[in-house]
């Protein structure tokens, strides 16, 4: 069968986008090597943050609030809850780019934002502790979005909307002419007049077939839940939070629903092949003792690990995404590298692939995710 569209990586990104696709009447084919939501790639652990004020960078905060809006509409379209809003604290020196990206970026856009030293983080969420050189910036209307239950929603709307998702797919080889594309699986031959690929870590070897080269590289990454007091860490007593400390990135959740406090390290990773498996978490003498030394120095009554897993990341050389057309092929769209910080985006994402394959246009300007920043 014929296709409007086809595709490749039904993720975080790729099944926005079919959602989208098949809610404007494409006919779209989504493949997936394997059976989304998954563990394989870089959309489980449960939750993912949501933040406004945006420490990587005041040019993201248009993308972030259309994401926002999106959101809410999924929220309605699917009938469930998908946002819990606990507010997020992001702590640092106040000098920190980080802090001052989120400092600005709340001035710029008018977005609430509480600024308070170190004593009054204490004194408002007793069992964090900072150096006085540290500052805290509290976005309460940020929060936490669930990560796995979103793929589901996007994945159940794609079909009522007649999208076929086929699992455990894997793509074999990829032909494309101005007004067509052939794409071979194990099992089958598929054809579409265009081609959306965002098949996360697995992207630049997809990409070679399709004559570009992107800078792309995926890092193994951990995050781990601990034992917590429900009554000072559950998630309408306690933030999701982001630390930019000497030693590491590192973020964090509430406890929702009794999961226990939910930590991660953002910055840092081994390098893998995306085929390679994953080591499991505490596997690699670091796992538990990064994590670990940072519960201590900054929520010290946090100790007893629960248990944890292992992702993937997938960077650019500057930690911006990729979103654009193929500089050679018109009907083709690609998203990649989303750095760790791309899920919250992942609506505004997967309504740019579909903006960009129809029109080549889209309504929120995403120009710095060009493809052309990599190319001589």
């Amino acid at each position: 069968m014929n296709y409007d569209v086809i595709i490749i990586g039904a993720g975080s990104m790729g099944m926005a986008a079919g959602y989208y696709l098949s809610k404007s009447g494409k006919r779209t084919l989504l493949l997936d090597s394997f059976n989304p939501p998954h563990n394989k790639g870089s959309h489980h652990g449960d939750t993912r943050i949501i933040r406004y004020a945006y420490g990587e960078g005041e040019e993201y905060v248009p993308f972030i609030l259309k994401a926002h809006e999106l959101w809410n509409d999924l929220e309605k379209a699917s009938g469930k809850q998908l946002f819990t809003q606990t507010g997020v604290l992001n702590v640092g020196k106040e000098e920190s780019a980080f802090i001052q990206n989120i400092i600005s970026s709340a001035k710029s856009y008018s977005l609430p934002l509480d600024v308070m030293d170190a004593s009054a983080v204490h004194d408002r969420w007793s069992s964090i502790t900072l150096p006085d050189d540290f500052i805290g910036c509290f976005e309460p209307t940020s929060g936490v979005l669930k990560s796995e239950e979103i793929i589901k929603a996007y994945r159940e709307l794609a079909e009522l909307n007649s999208a076929t998702i086929l699992t455990n797919s894997r793509v074999k080889d990829i032909s494309i002419r101005d007004d067509s594309v052939t794409i071979k699986t194990d099992e089958q031959t598929y054809y579409s007049d265009k081609l959306v690929i965002t098949a996360g870590a697995w992207s630049g070897d997809l990409l070679s077939m399709v004559d570009l080269d992107l800078p792309l590289t995926a890092v193994r990454k951990t995050f781990a839940w601990f034992d917590a007091n429900e009554t000072f860490y559950n998630h309408n007593n306690f933030p999701a939070f982001a630390f930019d400390t000497v030693q590491g990135t590192y973020y964090g959740f509430p406890s929702i629903e009794g999961s226990g406090l939910k930590v991660g390290r953002h910055d840092g990773g081994n390098p893998i092949r995306p085929d390679d498996s994953l080591v499991d978490f505490g596997e690699m003498a670091e796992d538990e003792g990064d994590l670990a030394r940072f519960l201590t120095q900054y929520i010290p009554n946090i100790s007893q690990l629960k248990y944890g897993k292992t992702c993937m990341y997938t960077h650019t050389p500057d930690d911006k995404f990729i979103i654009d057309l193929h500089p050679k092929y018109s009907n083709v769209a690609i998203a990649a590298g989303f750095s760790g910080h791309g899920f919250k985006f992942s609506s505004a994402v997967g309504q740019a692939l579909s903006n960009l394959i129809i029109s080549g246009k889209n309504d929120v300007d995403i120009s710095q995710f060009s493809i052309n920043r990599f190319r001589d």
